[in-house]
């Protein structure tokens, strides 16, 4: 792993970006210290509030607002994960922010020769690449500027998304979709 940026330095990549951030997540869980009270509370039936997305969702509106695109495509079971349902719960928030955020069935992964690794890619020249320790806890990420693996993830994001389906889309042709 090289350096690894995160904390302030990496919510500092969502400023600086020009013009598209663009997110694959491949994973069924992620840990972080800001969903802790927040995910049991729904795991338990209880409205998670706010509060502890607020920051995330500011930003998102602030960078959209300039005119920016902020992009993602979740791989989803069926039926998803718990965690895959919070994100569900939470999307509706996320495209308010102005996120566009698709849906893409796990299943299609490995014949789109999708990565098993999550990133970020902004401005279609810098790869973030997202590091996970015990517990599924995000570490940071990994940043790479080398134009071989950009544009590889550039492939990535363009059959991904190619091949996603809205967040309305999936939640008007599944049943999977309850808290």
């Amino acid at each position: 792993m090289g350096n690894l940026v995160s904390g302030e330095a990496f919510v500092d990549l969502f400023r600086r970006f020009e013009h598209t951030a663009y997110r694959l997540e491949v994973r069924t869980s992620y840990g972080s210290s800001e969903e802790d009270d927040a995910f049991p509370r729904f795991l338990a039936g209880e409205d998670p509030g706010l509060d502890w997305f607020e920051p995330w969702l500011d930003l998102m509106r602030e960078q959209t607002g300039h005119g920016k695109r902020v992009e993602r495509v979740r791989l989803i079971d069926d039926p998803p994960s718990d965690y895959l349902r919070f994100e569900l719960w939470g999307t509706p928030h996320n495209l308010a922010a102005g996120e566009d955020i698709r849906y893409l069935d796990r299943r299609k992964a490995p014949e789109l020769d999708l990565p098993a690794h999550d990133y970020w890619l902004f401005d279609s020249r810098l790869v973030a690449r997202l590091e996970f320790g015990q517990q599924d806890r995000f570490l940071g990420v990994t940043l790479d500027e080398t134009p071989s693996i950009v544009v590889r993830h550039c492939y990535w994001r363009d059959a991904a998304w190619h091949h996603a389906e809205t967040f309305d889309r999936y939640r008007e042709r599944t049943t999977t979709i309850r808290t």
